[in-house]
């Protein structure tokens, strides 16, 4: 990126592109609002400020300045801004995602990351994550055997969705699986409305008057989420009372929850709404993300035919041909790893960082207003010719390092340390399930390398063009053949053998 200087001696704002009436920046922005973005960077600078309607922003697209802001000055930048300020929102000012850095937002970081998120409680729900990965392949495997193609984003949604839901709040509660679409259904509707209504809030007090309906629709909707919790929420309630579930293992985060809530020492009172504000988050934050990332993966190896057999290659070697990839193989396939995080730089799931400036500031000499958003660029940053190598290139090469500092390196980039590299946001707003969506994705994709060839509708290649929104989804559907490698019908015996044993999970696969 180039370097810029900002000449005079009044007070040194960033630079700002030429701005129309009302609208202010908002012509400059299209569909594909991280593209548009970095368009903005490489003319105008890597700090610029713009003017969205009645909100000003800061976009900061450089990895210096990204770590004054996440690192240096990380106080004044700590707190994320509330888009939705309507009495619509029946949970304002209960979620932990957007909540101020006070007192409750520390008590719920903490409490991921000792209790809810923490390794203890991810290895007591593996069976949860890989029970759902077998329903993936399973569901592949008929595809293949009807020789029909398949909407992999789909597929994966259902996978992301079922292990996010059943890990929250339904090891023992949510065993109707239209129950738990309902509820992917509910967060899917919110999702739209509250980034409907995020938009217009660049009205300004305008926006107060829902011209169009959608701060109703999105009470109802929430109303909705809310009568199904409460009763999730109950069920585990009675469970408890009929069987007592204190100290047990395979509890869900409900439990866990649930058990806090009850405890008159704890330093927070943890009322029920704040419990489904919590859970709202976390399927909002949790399901699509991962879903969009394995698509991403996919996509890139199925481009890059190289890389998908030397990663088949590393897979083949370290698991073998007689069970399907597992997370304790995780650590032993290096390979794997770079891949996942090659694919997190080129396509990061959220793109932008958003933070709020708290109080007026100077950062890189230039003069930042307080109550301001704050919008660091990945897309940007990630792609910078000065800090990597062949940017556009998809090369998970650059990621594989001497194993003697192989696990040091990769604590610090999956913990957003490096600053050039930030899938999952950096300091004490960084993204606190980013072990758990690891997990996921990495063990996902081993299994989908592993156990399928993939035939591509066409020409052969998937477009890899960056669909509309705040995202990073892909513009068309990843529509695919899945063609199994190995003998199904011997793979059905060892599924009906697993779905028979309740108490543990069997994955063995026998090849032909």
């Amino acid at each position: 990126m180039k370097n810029y200087k900002h000449f005079g001696t009044k007070a040194q704002n960033p630079p700002s592109p030429p701005a129309l009436p009302i609208i202010g920046h908002l012509h400059l922005l299209g569909s594909v609002f991280s593209k548009s973005l970095h368009n903005l960077a490489h003319k105008y600078g890597p700090i610029i400020q713009l003017h969205l309607g009645a909100s000003r922003c800061y976009v900061v697209s450089d990895a210096v300045i990204a770590r004054e802001i996440l690192k240096t000055n990380e106080l004044n930048f700590i707190s994320r801004p509330e888009f939705d300020c309507s009495d619509n929102n029946i949970y304002r000012g209960s979620g932990f995602v957007t909540a101020p850095y006070d007192t409750y937002w520390r008590f719920m970081k903490k409490l991921c990351m000792t209790r809810l998120l923490a390794t203890s409680q991810l290895n007591q729900l593996v069976h949860v994550r890989e029970e759902e990965i077998m329903k993936l392949v399973e569901s592949l495997i008929n595809f293949s055997r009807e020789g029909r193609s398949c909407n992999l984003k789909q597929e994966f949604m259902t996978m992301t969705n079922s292990v996010i839901c059943r890990m929250a709040m339904s090891t023992r509660c949510l065993e109707d699986a239209n129950e738990a679409k309902e509820v992917k259904e509910l967060v899917d509707q919110i999702v739209v409305l509250g980034g409907k209504l995020s938009a217009g809030n660049i009205l300004g007090p305008l926006a107060k008057l829902d011209l169009f309906g959608h701060g109703r629709q999105l009470r109802n909707a929430l109303e909705k989420f809310d009568q199904l919790v409460e009763k999730i929420i109950k069920e585990h309630e009675d469970q408890k009372e009929t069987k007592g579930m204190e100290g047990s293992e395979g509890r869900d985060l409900m439990d866990i929850l649930l058990e806090i809530s009850r405890d008159s020492n704890v330093e927070m009172n943890l009322t029920r709404k704040k419990i489904k504000a919590f859970f709202l988050d976390i399927i909002m934050a949790g399901t699509d993300t991962s879903a969009l990332t394995v698509q991403w993966i996919l996509a890139e190896l199925i481009n890059h035919p190289k890389v998908f057999i030397k990663l088949r290659e590393e897979i083949d070697l370290v698991v073998g041909l007689k069970r399907l990839v597992k997370e304790s193989d995780i650590l032993n396939l290096p390979y794997l790893q770079a891949v996942v995080k090659e694919t997190l730089r080129l396509h990061p799931p959220s793109p932008i960082i958003l933070r709020e400036v708290a109080e007026d500031c100077k950062i890189n000499g230039f003069d930042l207003k307080g109550k301001s958003r704050m919008l660091i660029n990945l897309y940007t940053i990630q792609r910078d010719p000065n800090l990597w190598t062949d940017p556009e290139e998809f090369n998970p090469e650059r990621f594989m390092v001497d194993s003697n500092i192989n696990h040091l390196q990769n604590q610090m980039e999956m913990k957003g340390q490096t600053f050039n590299y930030l899938p999952f946001g950096s300091g004490r707003r960084g993204c606190p399930a980013s072990s758990l969506a690891l997990l996921v994705v990495q063990a996902a994709i081993g299994s989908l390398v592993q156990f399928f060839d993939w035939k591509v509708i066409g020409e052969g290649k998937i477009n890899l063009q960056e669909g509309s929104g705040f995202s990073m989804g892909m513009a068309n559907p990843l529509v695919c053949y899945p063609i199994t490698r190995f003998n199904p019908m011997s793979f059905d015996e060892i599924c009906r053998g697993y779905h028979d044993n309740s108490s543990c999970m069997k994955t063995e696969m026998i090849s032909t």
